[in-house]
């Protein structure tokens, strides 16, 4: 379109809207204005909503992205916390409760054998370990020999149980499986019976010691 076209346009509208205008009573200092005023007017009222339409979009552009990142936020946030609370599980700072398998040991056996199926265990995928209420964690041993054994100081006498959370498939198949771990205390201690047997509810408790390193520091 030219720009004569364009004009005449502009004026025609003007000529409209000073008619509606001029017949509205209440508009008091529009009636005085010439029709390229109020066609300027218009122009200038017409600039401002689209700008204002550009505001309105951009809030709501900004509103979306400042809720994408508060819900990212607090998506973190929950992973971190979920993500410490399975460190301080594996850590055995806290007790934990879950499936998995009660291995009760009767008869004389050594401390060489317990941590031999200890090993088995945590071989098998085991997540949590106890041994007579006593939760293993790093620099927890099992030692003694035949009917003196015992775990942070606690006797465990020639009758004791150890609880593990994990697959009770797998733990079960793992230790009685032939010349397995079992198979071998019983050749190694032939008074030791050790009895194998799934659960579906086990609660392992906490451990009492203190993890915190008594010389080394964290490097950041």
């Amino acid at each position: 379109m030219s720009r004569l076209g364009v004009a005449l346009v502009a004026g025609i509208l003007g000529l409209l809207a000073v008619g509606q205008l001029r017949g509205q009573a209440g508009v008091p200092g529009l009636a005085g204005l010439s029709a390229q005023e109020l066609t300027l007017l218009i122009a200038n009222l017409a600039d401002r909503n689209e700008q204002l339409r550009g505001d309105v979009s951009e809030l709501s552009r900004q509103e979306a992205r400042l809720a994408a990142a508060n819900a990212g936020g607090v998506t973190t946030v929950g992973q971190l916390r979920s993500e410490l609370r399975s460190i301080r599980a594996w850590a055995g700072v806290t007790a934990v409760t879950g499936q998995g398998v009660t291995i009760n040991v009767r008869g004389a056996s050594g401390g060489e054998g317990v941590e031999d199926l200890l090993n088995e265990l945590r071989n098998a995928g085991a997540e949590a370990i106890a041994v007579g209420g006593v939760r293993i964690v790093p620099g927890v041993v099992v030692g003694g020999g035949p009917g003196a054994l015992s775990v942070e100081n606690v006797a465990l006498g020639d009758g004791f149980e150890i609880d593990a959370i994990g697959s009770p498939e797998i733990l079960t198949g793992t230790l009685t499986r032939a010349g397995g771990v079992v198979a071998q205390i019983a050749t190694t201690y032939p008074e030791a019976v050790l009895t194998v047997t799934p659960t579906n509810r086990l609660p392992l408790p906490a451990t009492s010691r203190s993890l915190v390193p008594a010389y080394a520091r964290p490097r950041l």
